[in-house]
């Protein structure tokens, strides 16, 4: 049996949640080069099997700060997954991405994705990097994290837009007049901004009734 396959056979036995998945990632990209990771993991995302290509994503993720075609094979290929799982494994790897080069520097690369034309690819920001707040970089520039999300508010994509929502929720919870200040600035007579108004205004009105 070759390598592949005892992956394969390995992460099939997950059938919730993802960490003996990561572990084994981690085990790929630690045990060789980092050449051969990325030969292993293409061929892993080759898979019928969703849990071998969610290892596919996390290897990526874990090479992505050093291999710009890892980096680009996220983007391009794991993005049109049909596999809900698979894209929550992208939204980790992007982070993974974004915490070894540093929030502040990958911030080209979050602008690129948050404007690219796949609704995958933007959400794999807006949700990876949850809690924004909780990240270097966003951490002291919450108004950063906010700005970047908002751009996003009348979103094509549901999807996105819930995601959006949600992120600039958990941002209230220590930064509420900022976000507040924000949504004041929103059009809520457009029924797409009107859903994302009421997911990131949701502990605002709670704080505010009581």
């Amino acid at each position: 049996m070759d390598t592949i396959e005892k992956l394969i056979q390995r992460v099939q036995k997950t059938q919730h949640g993802f960490l003996d998945i990561q572990k084994a990632a981690d085990e790929v990209v630690v045990g060789q080069a980092d050449k051969v990771s990325l030969r292993i993991a293409k061929k892993l995302f080759s898979s019928d099997r969703y849990q071998a290509r969610s290892l596919a994503t996390f290897i990526f993720g874990r090479l992505a700060a050093n291999s710009n075609e890892s980096l680009e094979f996220l983007k391009r290929r794991v993005s049109q997954d049909k596999d809900w799982r698979v894209q929550e494994i992208l939204a980790k790897a992007f982070d993974r991405y974004c915490a070894e080069v540093g929030y502040e520097q990958a911030l080209s690369e979050i602008k690129e994705w948050l404007a690219d034309s796949s609704p995958n690819v933007r959400r794999a920001v807006t949700e990876g990097l949850r809690i924004w707040t909780g990240r270097s970089y966003f951490n002291d520039h919450p108004d950063a994290a906010i700005q970047l999300l908002s751009q996003l508010r009348n979103d094509e994509s549901e999807y996105v837009r819930k995601s959006v929502g949600n992120a600039l929720r958990d941002i209230s919870k220590k930064h509420k007049e900022l976000v507040k200040i924000e949504l004041q600035q929103w059009d809520i007579a457009n029924k797409r901004i009107e859903q994302t108004h009421k997911l990131a205004s949701k502990f605002l009105q709670t704080k505010d009734a009581g």
